[in-house]
């Protein structure tokens, strides 16, 4: 069930209210929805558990309606008492085999790679898919991004997993096509949508380049 979901992925929006420019976790949410997102994922490193909890539970609500997937990053406590579609967690969070245990497996579990071993690793041990990257510089959206690691790792990831690859890091509308060519079944976005004045019109032409792309 997990798969079949993640199988209709292409566009993955991750929320910033920084970049954004004090635009709120709703309203990014609302704006790339109806840009044709087809993921959301709750990303507020400094917000409190309370404030979290109320803003999942109304993106909860607006994905559920619009269709779209919903994902909780890091937090494996908000993404259970918000009903999301799942949790993202990186290298320095819960084990994988503990978040999955108590994830369950009726939900998505996204683990964070930026090495073959982490990559196998995790699928190994019930990731539903990798996040990958960063592939190129992220211009400053996660302070502990790290170096950008390139294509070649993707590469090397695709040929040795079988669960799906999402690309993040760096990813603009002109980069979008060797991305996908070197194995990214999905491209996370942070700052080529939410820096921009008009989010919607940002992640419509995204949108659009995605699905040329992966149509050729």
């Amino acid at each position: 069930m997990n798969l079949e979901l993640i199988k209709r992925w292409r566009l993955y929006v991750i929320t910033d209210e920084v970049l954004s420019g004090g635009r709120s976790h709703l309203q990014i949410a609302r704006e790339t929805i109806s840009g044709g997102a087809d993921v959301i994922q709750l990303r507020d490193k400094s917000a409190n558990s309370k404030k979290l909890y109320s803003l999942g539970c109304q993106i909860r609500k607006l994905t559920r309606r619009k269709g779209v997937s919903f994902i909780v990053n890091d937090r494996l406590d908000l993404a259970l008492a918000t009903d999301a579609d799942g949790l993202h967690i990186g290298q320095n969070d819960l084990p994988v085999k503990i978040a999955r245990k108590w994830l369950g497996y009726n939900k998505i579990l996204g683990v964070s790679a930026t090495t073959l071993e982490e990559a196998v690793i995790a699928e190994k041990e019930g990731a539903d898919y990798l996040g990958v990257g960063p592939i190129y510089e992220a211009r400053n959206t996660k302070s502990d991004a790290g170096e950008p690691l390139g294509l070649a790792l993707l590469q090397k990831i695709r040929l040795q997993c079988k669960i799906p690859l999402v690309a993040i890091g760096g990813i603009q509308i002109e980069n979008i096509e060797e991305v996908f060519q070197a194995g990214a079944d999905v491209v996370a976005i942070i700052s080529a949508i939410v820096t921009n004045e008009n989010i919607t019109l940002a992640t419509e032409a995204l949108k659009r380049r995605i699905t040329k792309v992966v149509n050729k």
